[in-house]
């Protein structure tokens, strides 16, 4: 299958990057029955989804180069960096969304990146109709006194896309 990988590294100035953080907050628990417990657990696992662009694994970041992801995807996704065989940095990109990792270490990466719904936090993966790819082609970043390196990815098909993934076994996915 055919995946668009688009970009290339691009000559730029200095690159300002803006952490955020978000902080999820519930109210007490009261007794509910009936239709009330079905509102109660859609509202627990809507509030459980991760945000869009939230990075859900940072094992190797600090870097200037940037990943940005375009999810055309009716299913979130997430996104994972590979470096060697360090898993470096995942993404969680939701559905008909875009994202990108501003903090790229230089070098080459393998990009995996898997689509779904109820996304388990804890297990790190998709619980419900879990899709597991990789990118055939490496991504190279490189960082020099001048400029850094940006590549675009998107996560569906694009008419004229010359990427092309490859499907994994869900055990091979660097959850």
């Amino acid at each position: 299958m055919k995946k668009p990988l688009e970009g290339a590294a691009l000559r730029a100035g200095v690159v300002a990057v803006a952490l955020t953080a978000g902080l999820l907050t519930a109210s007490p628990a009261t007794a509910v029955t009936g239709t009330e417990s079905v509102a109660l657990a859609s509202q627990n696992a809507a509030a459980a989804r991760p945000g869009n662009g939230r990075i859900i694994y940072d094992g190797l970041s600090g870097g200037r180069g940037v990943l940005k992801i375009k999810n055309g995807t009716p299913r979130d996704g997430v996104v994972t960096l590979v470096k060697g065989r360090t898993k470096a940095i995942s993404i969680y990109v939701r559905a008909k969304s875009s994202a990108s990792i501003k903090d790229v270490r230089d070098g080459s990466y393998r990009i995996y990146f898997t689509t779904g719904s109820r996304f388990s936090t804890s297990k790190r993966r998709f619980a419900v109709g879990a899709s597991y790819q990789r990118f055939t082609q490496r991504l190279k970043f490189v960082t020099t006194a001048t400029s850094y390196s940006i590549w675009s990815i998107t996560l569906h098909q694009v008419r004229g896309g010359k990427a092309q993934t490859t499907q994994i076994n869900p055990k091979d996915y660097p959850a």
